[in-house]
């Protein structure tokens, strides 16, 4: 049985603690929806925006798991299922970048991106799923990147592990559409976050800018209301799709 609107229900936003992830946290919770901010290591930014929003009046809780290990995901759905009972929504958003060659890349390195970036995902969507079957209503929404769709020079691991989240998300929405579970991606292409600017000196920024048909980099809230429309009834119908957020560019 669908909802009508989407106040009420439950997201779980993992990475939600910064940058993209924090953006979708204030979109959906503006809606009424309850929020889950998952975090592994910036403990501290997830109290600080749960605290802005219960302040608000809107429902957000903290929790922290590793999203690379069942046994955390296991005791991170858990802990939002006691506190708001099941999750209606969940969004995939954790991930780690990776620059580097693929001759300079270890088996280490390549196992944290994949982990991070797909397995965890694959973990999360696993234990959501029952409960949205039972009900006949789910969002699923992966953050993948343009990355995923083009393929990059020096990201290649980074590439590899998007595409296959994209993959992922094509086949779980055929699967579960008849459950009434809606399974989309989206695909950002520069979007200017702590991570872009850690990765890029405001020259490098700049020049990247001018290559963008737009003029510019995006912001953090325009995946966030994309990934906001993913999750709204009136996207019950679309499914199976990677949304690209790039103003623009060809890469």
């Amino acid at each position: 049985m669908g909802k009508d609107n989407i106040k009420g229900s439950v997201c779980l936003v993992t990475g939600g603690s910064r940058g993209i992830g924090a953006a979708i946290v204030k979109a959906v919770a503006a809606e009424g929806v309850k929020v889950a901010v998952n975090y592994f290591s910036s403990e501290n930014k997830a109290l600080e925006l749960v605290s802005s929003l219960q302040a608000q009046g809107m429902s957000a809780l903290a929790v922290r798991a590793d999203v690379r290990n069942s046994a955390d995901v296991e005791a991170m759905f858990a802990s939002v299922e006691a506190e708001f009972g099941n999750i209606d929504m969940l969004v995939n958003n954790a991930g780690v970048s990776m620059r580097e060659l693929v001759t300079d890349t270890s088996d280490e390195q390549w196992q944290q991106v994949m982990d991070t970036n797909l397995k965890g995902a694959f973990l999360c969507c696993r234990r959501a799923l029952p409960h949205m079957i039972r009900q006949r209503y789910g969002r699923i929404v992966n953050m993948a990147s343009i990355w995923g769709i083009t393929g990059a020079s020096f990201e290649s691991v980074y590439a590899a592990s998007k595409g296959g989240l994209i993959a992922l998300s094509k086949s779980l929405a055929s699967e579960l559409a008849p459950s009434g579970i809606t399974v989309n991606a989206i695909a950002p292409g520069p979007i200017e976050t702590d991570l872009l600017i850690a990765e890029l000196d405001d020259d490098e920024r700049a020049s990247l800018a001018e290559d963008i048909p737009a003029g510019r980099l995006g912001t953090a809230a325009e995946v966030a209301s994309a990934c906001r429309y993913f999750l709204s009834d009136d996207a019950a119908y679309i499914n199976g799709q990677v949304l690209t957020i790039d103003g623009g560019w060809k890469p």
